[in-house]
């Protein structure tokens, strides 16, 4: 009886006694952010003008002189072609002359006018001959202002015979050259203006389908990438090439440096970025089934749960998630093999993801 009362008396103390709980599971969490995909697409094209002009002559002749050649730096104003000015001459010669003429024709049919007007105030002359001499006069000074006009028309045509550049910029083509006869109109020398420069790519119509036309491109030297500028999208060409099948694009640069001359090798980088994306470590991703998944820490009680996640791509050292998490939440990124559901777990604060 003794004996029994003893294990009596060590059985109910047992069962007293609280069972022993498990110590929490020391993991690396990271706290979630969204972010946005960069994707870096370049493309290789060249520096043009973004204007060309074509000088031409405004009247036909022969051409004397070209002073300037092709990749020629020219000032506004600066002569660039002559033509023979010996017509011109001639006809400005023959309207002055003329102005001379029509002056004294002037002065002789005012000089009888007035002797008429006075001749009529005294009653000494008839009506119709007052009425001639102001006519001969009227008719005179009109010869008068057409012989000025002649003038300065003639002296216009011999300003013709001088080509001049009327903006700064570089020869980039010439078609004539001294002894040739030239047209009314025809393009002799090709100007790139120096106030703006194009960078041109040939671009492929994937990547006009990213909408990326207000997007900041960054342009280098290709033999020099410490000289860049910084240009947004111009001009996109409304057909593609027939050959290349892809659209040339101009992009306006904003303060070219000097190395960016024209016809230069460049390479443009543009940033396209994705909707809104979850990136985390590689390590906090496990697998459920055949579906992956990742280790939930809540915050409040400090447990872990299984969540499954859909993978955009895998990365180096990280994974691009699509859906499943949401910013703010915490992962487990470190120890996520020996977790079970509803375990306990101490957080090791990381970077977050």
């Amino acid at each position: 009886m003794a004996i029994g009362a003893a294990l009596f008396i060590m059985v109910a103390g047992c069962q007293n006694e609280k069972a022993p709980t498990s110590e929490p599971r020391t993991v690396g969490v990271v706290t979630i952010q969204s972010g946005k995909l960069v994707n870096d697409i370049k493309l290789s094209g060249e520096i043009q003008a973004k204007k060309d002009i074509g000088l031409a002559f405004r009247i036909a002749g022969k051409v004397t002189e070209r002073p300037v050649n092709v990749g020629d730096h020219v000032a506004a104003g600066q002569i660039v072609a002559r033509l023979d000015p010996a017509i011109e001459q001639n006809a400005l010669t023959a309207a002055k002359a003329a102005l001379e003429a029509a002056r004294g024709e002037v002065s002789t049919t005012r000089n009888t006018f007035e002797r008429q007007e006075q001749l009529m105030a005294q009653g000494f002359t008839t009506r119709p001959r007052f009425d001639q001499a102001l006519r001969a006069q009227e008719t005179a000074q009109a010869q008068l202002e057409n012989a000025e006009a002649q003038v300065a028309l003639a002296q216009d045509r011999l300003g013709f015979t001088e080509l001049r550049a009327d903006v700064a910029g570089v020869v980039t083509a010439r078609s004539i050259e001294a002894g040739e006869v030239v047209q009314v109109g025809q393009v002799v020398i090709q100007l790139a203006r120096d106030d703006a420069r194009d960078a041109v790519f040939n671009v492929p119509a994937r990547i006009l389908e990213t909408q990326a036309g207000d997007a900041i491109i960054r342009v280098v030297l290709a033999n020099a990438p410490e000289v860049a500028a910084l240009g947004k999208v111009r001009e996109v060409a409304p057909q593609a090439d027939p050959v290349t099948r892809t659209f040339s694009v101009r992009v306006g640069l904003e303060n070219p440096p000097e190395g960016m001359r024209l016809g230069s090798t460049v390479v443009g980088t543009l940033e396209l970025s994705s909707a809104a994306i979850v990136s985390i470590p590689a390590s906090a991703l496990v697998q459920r089934g055949a579906s992956p998944a990742v280790w939930i820490v809540d915050p409040t009680e400090s447990t872990v749960s299984l969540r499954d996640v859909d993978v955009q791509r895998f990365d180096p050292g990280k994974v691009i998630i699509s859906q499943g998490l949401q910013p703010g939440e915490m992962i487990v990124s470190a120890g996520v093999q020996a977790l079970h559901p509803g375990q306990r777990v101490r957080p090791l604060r990381g970077t977050t993801a």
